[in-house]
């Protein structure tokens, strides 16, 4: 089995050295700065442009799809469902070593960068409560809250940081899905795949007694209807220049079922719910967090979140492209605790 390649990390422009006072002496730091627009993370695999032949030669079915844009740079089609799919498995396979990825037709295709920005985020914040260093390997388990059929957080948290997995989702045919990747790329030990079988709830009747994670995340339902979804989905292409009158769109630029897309109440209904279950889970997460892709939900998300008796919370905005984005973090445990719960998960020697 293939490995992804080794990329020295770089630490973040302007990132303070770890203070030699312990951490419970620490203030809380200061909120990370919105990221500059199209910038990624330090550690993104994914800077500057790609690099189309080296993506071709492990992915040969790639250059069927390879088209110049206004630009007379290579590019893909974006609006074709089968390209980004095909994309998709170039990207993770040259840069994650990740040998066979699909994903059953209409269901959501993500944007790989944009995802592994997310990963990298989050193992920024675990380092928070470990004197600066990312805590890395199998003891450090993640749970992925809805992981859908692509299966993308727990293969790219797994490739960087060797973090273990456990994915829930309600959708039993996404998960046949994203058990054939992790089972054809030999990933079983590292990721776990779990249905919960109560759409009504999150975390209640998923976690099992005993089991405790570093963190949780997900990339929640943004909209409230189909017919709010399909709006936003052409908002995003006229955005971009990519609307043309004479040629026939897919309805949703990234595909997505229900679930996945919309809910009831839309995004901030879901983070509420999140946020109010995850008080009965504190003993079993260390860090929640949740993206948040519309700012003007983030007052309602940040009340929910006094209100829940958080001992401490983060907005972490991020930037890929044309698109900001953020994710909110909170924990039921101060920074004592927290170094205490990382510094016992981590094996002897």
């Amino acid at each position: 089995m293939s490995q992804p390649p080794q990329r020295p990390a770089r630490p973040r422009p302007g990132a303070r050295k770890p203070a030699a006072t312990p951490r419970a002496a620490q203030p809380a730091p200061a909120p990370r700065p919105p990221a500059a627009k199209g910038e990624l993370h330090p550690r993104n695999r994914h800077q500057g442009r790609y690099d189309f032949p080296a993506l071709i030669k492990g992915c040969p079915e790639l250059a069927a799809f390879v088209i110049r844009n206004p630009y007379g740079k290579e590019s893909i089609d974006f609006a074709d469902p089968a390209a980004v799919r095909v994309f998709n498995r170039a990207l993770l396979k040259q840069f994650y070593g990740i040998a066979h990825w699909d994903i059953p037709p209409g269901y959501l295709c993500p944007p790989v960068p944009g995802r592994a920005d997310y990963i990298h985020a989050l193992a920024d914040l675990l380092a928070e409560d470990c004197g600066g260093a990312i805590p890395r390997g199998a003891h450090v388990r993640v749970l992925d809250v809805g992981s859908g059929a692509n299966c993308i957080y727990p293969l790219i948290g797994q490739r960087e940081y060797g973090w273990h997995f456990l994915g829930s989702d309600i959708d039993s045919t996404a998960l046949a899905a994203a058990r054939t990747i992790v089972q054809a790329n030999r990933l079983g030990h590292a990721i776990e795949l779990r249905q919960q079988h109560d759409a009504r709830h999150i975390f209640h009747g998923l976690l099992q007694a005993g089991e405790r994670f570093a963190l949780s995340l997900c990339n929640p339902p943004f909209h409230a209807s189909a017919a709010e979804a399909s709006a936003g989905s052409r908002r995003k292409w006229k955005n971009l220049g990519k609307l043309d009158p004479q040629r026939k769109l897919p309805a949703l630029n990234f595909g997505g079922q229900s679930n996945e897309l919309w809910c009831q109440g839309g995004e901030i209904a879901f983070v509420r719910r999140m946020i109010e279950e995850s008080r009965a889970a504190a003993a079993q997460v260390l860090w929640f967090t949740c993206l948040v892709s519309k700012a003007g939900n983030l007052p309602l998300v940040e009340q929910a979140l006094r209100q829940c008796g958080a001992q401490a919370t983060r907005t972490v905005a991020m930037s890929q492209g044309q698109k900001q984005s953020r994710f909110v973090a909170w924990s039921f445990h101060d920074a004592a605790a927290r170094a205490v719960w990382l510094a016992a998960e981590r094996p002897a020697g």
